[in-house]
């Protein structure tokens, strides 16, 4: 398994607890539920998708520094 792959399950459940804080009923209208949890799993693959890119660029530029 690639350390990727690694890193995006690592990052999506993390990215689910943390935007649990939040809360999405003050922004969205009422009785949107399904478009309320299509959203909400949107961002958190797109929150996922950046983390898990920035650590492996982080990762990938400092490897090469020594």
């Amino acid at each position: 398994m690639h350390l990727r792959t690694i890193l995006y399950f690592i990052a999506f459940p993390i990215t689910v607890y943390a935007l649990d804080a939040f809360d999405f009923n003050r922004f969205l209208k009422q009785g949107k539920v399904m478009q309320a949890r299509i959203l909400y799993l949107l961002l958190c693959f797109g929150i996922s998708y950046l983390a898990v890119n920035f650590f492996m660029d982080f990762y990938s530029s400092t490897m090469f520094q020594f």
